[in-house]
């Protein structure tokens, strides 16, 4: 399968690639600043890297038109702004209407994005410890909370795309690519705050063969 990832240059977009290719996916990286991928990345050659800004139109459409099949994006606030420094026009969110407008001129339907607690869901279950680190963000880092809620409002808004936002809690470093799924406060990820990378990256990966939580927010967490 040929896919787009977006986010690939951060800590979680460079192991969503390394899982990508371990199985034998094809990967375009459309990034922003592509020297910031590793040389073990860029010269693969089941590996295809465009630069341009996530607004170019015309840039995406160059990524897109190699026949993708799918996007995955990995993109999320940037951690040195995640405080009053972040703008306030959610320019996420609005990188996303690009996408997706994008995705509907090349008939591209399947997106995957990495999403929060705070893209709140309708199957989701009071988790006082969960509020707590939600509001949390509202207040202390405003800007960046509003450009998560704008992204899942942007995503969910489109009838047409087959979407899946899969939402973590606080991400880690550690090695383990072990996840449990459901929703905040309910079944196996009920009092479960913490997910590695590499478990995320695992679960995408999964996703984007298993297609089992298509227009579905779940909570991805460490068992």
């Amino acid at each position: 399968m040929r896919v787009l990832i977006l986010g690939g240059t951060g800590p979680s977009g460079l192991l969503l690639i390394q899982t990508a290719l371990a199985a034998s996916h094809t990967v375009i990286i459309y990034a922003r600043s592509p020297h910031k991928l590793p040389e073990s990345i860029t010269s693969n050659t089941s590996i295809i890297v465009i630069k341009g800004e996530l607004t170019d139109a015309d840039e995406l459409s160059k990524a897109m038109e190699t026949g993708v099949h799918a996007v995955i994006s990995a993109l999320g606030p940037q951690a040195s702004l995640m405080s009053w420094k972040y703008p306030r026009n959610t320019p996420l969110a609005e990188g996303y209407k690009v996408v997706l407008e994008v995705m509907k001129r090349y008939n591209v339907k399947r997106l995957i994005a990495l999403g929060t607690p705070s893209m709140k869901d309708p199957n989701d279950k009071f988790d006082l410890v969960m509020k707590g680190l939600i509001t949390g963000v509202a207040v202390g880092a405003n800007g960046a909370y509003r450009d998560i809620v704008a992204i899942g409002e942007v995503i969910r808004g489109d009838e047409e795309l087959l979407w899946t936002i899969a939402r973590v809690p606080l991400l880690t470093n550690d090695e383990g690519k072990e996840f449990v799924v459901g929703y905040v406060g309910d079944g196996p990820v009920k009092g479960k705050y913490k997910l590695s990378r590499a478990a995320w990256a695992a679960f995408v990966v999964g996703e984007l063969e298993k297609n089992e939580w298509v227009k579905a927010a779940p909570l991805v967490t460490s068992p």
